[in-house]
């Protein structure tokens, strides 16, 4: 299943009720199970950003609806990216020229 690495800032909002921050993880986990994904990770982190999630989706339709839905909650704005595994590079790479 595709996986994709999210870089999550929180709001103004988000900030001034982070001790409600256990809860909307939990809600944003059971998101993406419904979407048939898994948060496989999550990071609090220090520096350009608050957090980082790894997880993963069926399709990237699948992964831009939760977290365009997660996003119009207004307590994060997300980066995300499409991760390749290890295995998956070696496959594209043996689809070169």
């Amino acid at each position: 299943m595709p996986q994709y690495i999210s870089l999550i800032n929180y709001t103004s909002q988000g900030v001034a009720a982070i001790k409600d921050s256990p809860d909307r993880l939990a809600a944003a986990k059971s998101a993406i199970e419904s979407a048939g994904g898994k948060m496989l990770s999550y990071h609090l982190t220090l520096g350009q950003y608050d957090a980082v999630t790894l997880t993963e989706f069926p399709n990237d339709e699948a992964a831009t609806t939760v977290l365009l839905t997660l996003g119009m909650q207004g307590n994060l704005s997300t980066q995300t990216m499409r991760a390749f595994t290890e295995e998956e590079f070696s496959g594209l790479l043996n689809n070169l020229p």
